[in-house]
């Protein structure tokens, strides 16, 4: 059996090894006929797997995504040919979470304000958004909701649609799937419109898909009325608009879900899936290769308050880090590159706390009571 992964997946050969041949290949570069002889396919975001991709591959049994999204996925081809196909919900929703939050510590120091001052809005409330809500209500911000999906489906879910949210809210942070068509489009849900609508104050944090805003409106309307802007994700990637990155407070590549644990939780989940796919009961799990912390243990003092929880954060993460690699690298190496030498993020459930109280919004955020 020949297991294809995306070269970048973590520890995909220590999970697969027994179960076949694992073959790496680059994910951004592959092209059609390099997967025929594949049985099993794993990749990431990077990937269109479609029939141009497929076309001469007769054997194959399983496509998994160590990915929450599936918009690379062309789910109606790979239903026409009976492949069973499957994502990874859930995998790296608390890295985004973290990196959110260290955008908004960030936000709190340039506004000399205190968050806790704020409404955040949260649109798109699925596996990261009722985390960054969770964490954002343990930190006492007040949040607003926008997820008509959930609405529908759960009639006390506190849901508000965009246009009024967008006019209630200081920030405003992005976590839809990309949808093209529809009803619930998002496909440049901030487009120029919308952009001029937004009121000037109102910060954009987007950590899902490059494609929700309009690049090219954003920039006209950076040149003309600037406003806070955070952006992991954008148009046209790998190929972005340039042009735009010195209108942000933050410019990334990509790589808001990206701590070790992030990353390699999308490859156990796929692990998961494919021995019970052959019948196979797992042999490993993400303990058995996850490096040890730095920083494995610190103690809370009793008079630990919520105003220091920045500070802890910022011993594990720092989004500023990562702006400054993408601003220094970014014409000379590529935004593949800065996504594929990303260097390690440990997140805050790899330091446990120790102490005579932790208090429970530090729990709330992912932090771990030693044991």
């Amino acid at each position: 059996m020949k297991i294809y992964v995306d070269d970048v997946m973590p520890y995909a050969s220590e999970f697969f090894r027994d179960l076949g041949e694992v073959v790496p290949f680059s994910g951004r570069k592959v092209e059609p006929g390099q997967l025929d002889d594949a049985d099993i396919l794993l990749v990431r975001s990077v990937t269109k797997v479609n029939s141009a991709l497929l076309a001469g591959n007769q054997r194959l049994k399983f496509v998994g995504t160590a990915t929450i999204g599936t918009d690379h996925l062309d789910t109606n081809y790979l239903k026409a040919r009976d492949i069973p196909f499957s994502n990874a919900p859930g995998c790296n929703a608390q890295s985004v979470v973290e990196y959110v939050l260290s955008c908004l510590f960030l936000l709190s120091e340039i506004r000399q304000q205190p968050m806790q001052s704020w409404t955040v809005g949260v649109v798109g409330v699925g596996q990261i958004g009722r985390r960054l809500v969770k964490a954002l209500t343990a930190l006492e911000v007040k949040v607003l909701q926008c997820d008509p999906l959930r609405a529908a489906a759960e009639p006390d879910f506190l849901h508000l649609p965009f246009a009024e949210l967008s006019q209630q809210v200081d920030v405003l942070c992005l976590h839809v799937p990309l949808v093209r068509h529809g009803e619930h489009a998002t496909y440049h849900l901030l487009d120029e419109t919308a952009l001029q609508a937004l009121p000037s104050h109102v910060a954009i944090i987007n950590a899902c898909r490059g494609e929700v805003i309009d690049n090219r409106a954003l920039l006209k309307h950076q040149q003309q009325m600037p406003r806070d802007l955070f952006l992991d994700t954008w148009e046209g990637e790998p190929t972005i608009l340039q042009e735009l990155v010195p209108h942000c407070h933050i410019a990334t590549a990509h790589i808001a879900g990206h701590s070790i644990e992030g990353k390699a939780r999308g490859t156990e989940m796929l692990y998961q899936m494919v021995c019970q796919l052959l019948g196979k009961t797992p042999q490993w799990q993400l303990a058995d290769f996850c490096p040890s912390p730095i920083m494995e243990n610190l103690q809370i003092s009793a008079d630990f308050r919520l105003s220091d929880v920045q500070n802890l954060c910022r011993m594990l993460y720092d989004v500023r880090r990562d702006d400054a690699l993408f601003r220094f690298y970014l014409a000379t190496r590529g935004f593949d590159w800065l996504r594929k030498t990303y260097p390690p993020r440990r997140e805050f459930a790899s330091l446990q706390l120790s102490g005579h109280a932790i208090p429970d919004f530090l729990v709330q955020l992912g932090f771990k009571r030693q044991q």
